[in-house]
């Protein structure tokens, strides 16, 4: 998968830096992939969740993190959209727009 913006990850990890290893073992994991639809997805990973809109969203270092990313299927893109602590993405009103 061709992943848009990993500036979003290495921006998150230079403020955590706890979240480097986990965020970029996920970079590297999700590049590798050819994913074609949700269930491949589950296969790769478990606890990822789809909260419709296209949004993806994959727990980080045992749920201390979470991204939020759109995924493009047939164009195998992964667009990033969030990346930050369960906390903050607990105060998200409108996950489907983000």
């Amino acid at each position: 998968m061709r992943i848009i913006s990993k500036k979003a990850l290495q921006d998150f990890y230079s403020r955590h830096p706890d979240s480097k290893t986990p965020l970029e073992d996920w970079y590297r994991i999700v590049k590798k992939a050819q994913w074609t639809c949700f269930a491949d997805i589950k296969k790769t990973f478990n606890t990822v969740d789809n909260v419709g809109n296209k949004r993806y969203v994959f727990n980080i270092k045992g749920n201390d993190y979470r991204i939020v990313a759109i995924i493009q299927f047939t164009a195998k893109a992964v667009l990033i959209r969030f990346v930050g602590t369960h906390k903050q993405y607990d105060k998200i009103k409108d996950i489907k727009n983000i």
